[in-house]
């Protein structure tokens, strides 16, 4: 592999492992009514699917037989970063009142 390529695959491999870190450490400051106040699952269960996706993150790496489990833990982290924080946040702040 041409070091360019190397380089390009080690930047991925390392941005989504601290989207998983930032997943995770913002799922452990937050409420534990938060979640529920949100409609979303509770804290115990995104601190173990954030936290797993990371760990999948680090053992496995974006390049290689194990990628499917890179991503799969990439997307979990993203599905909380673009969908669950926002929620929790304007939970958090009050939310709109029409």
């Amino acid at each position: 592999m041409p070091l360019l390529a190397m380089w390009i695959v080690w930047v991925i491999d390392w941005a989504g492992t601290l989207a998983g870190l930032v997943a995770f450490a913002h799922a452990v400051m937050q409420r534990s009514d938060a979640y529920t106040a949100a409609d979303r699952h509770t804290k115990p269960i995104w601190l173990a699917i954030t936290g797993g996706s990371t760990v999948a993150m680090l053992l496995f790496g974006f390049y290689g037989a194990g990628m499917i489990f890179w991503l799969a833990g990439l997307v979990a982290s993203l599905v909380y970063l673009v969908d669950v924080r926002p929620k929790l946040i304007e939970v958090q702040r009050g939310g709109q009142n029409w």
